[in-house]
């Protein structure tokens, strides 16, 4: 991973690795993301048997995809009483949105920050 914008610009940075960066997510994170993607609503008992991981690794990471909004968790009842959740990715065309939307927001702050301040010279 690179470690500012000026690396960013000369390295060979992927959607993948733009995507982490901006959602402020890990591998295991983007993993999951596309493994809700790849098999629908699931479990964090079944998505962990997918990716390999613990239940309470799983639990963090979509608490995250959550936190950035890409995906979304549904309450579903049992019969007989009791429930459990489900968790659902938000499409992708939708993760494209966010993203320019995060790019965007961020190109105003950092433009009116650069704007509204300048190095001053300390000459003497």
């Amino acid at each position: 991973m690179v470690d500012s914008i000026h690396e960013m610009i000369r390295a060979s940075f992927g959607y993948e690795d733009a995507v982490k960066c901006i959602f402020g997510l890990n591998s295991l994170d983007l993993e999951t993301y596309k493994t809700l993607l790849l098999h629908g609503p699931i479990t964090t008992e079944g998505l962990g048997e997918i990716v390999k991981r613990e239940k309470s690794t799983v639990y963090r990471s979509l608490q995250n995809l959550i936190a950035c909004g890409i995906a979304y968790r549904k309450k579903r009842s049992i019969e007989g009483g009791g429930y459990y959740y489900e968790y659902i990715s938000v499409e992708s065309g939708k993760v494209k949105q966010v993203l320019k939307k995060n790019i965007d927001d961020w190109y105003y702050q950092m433009n009116e920050l650069i704007e509204k301040n300048e190095f001053v010279d300390n000459v003497g």
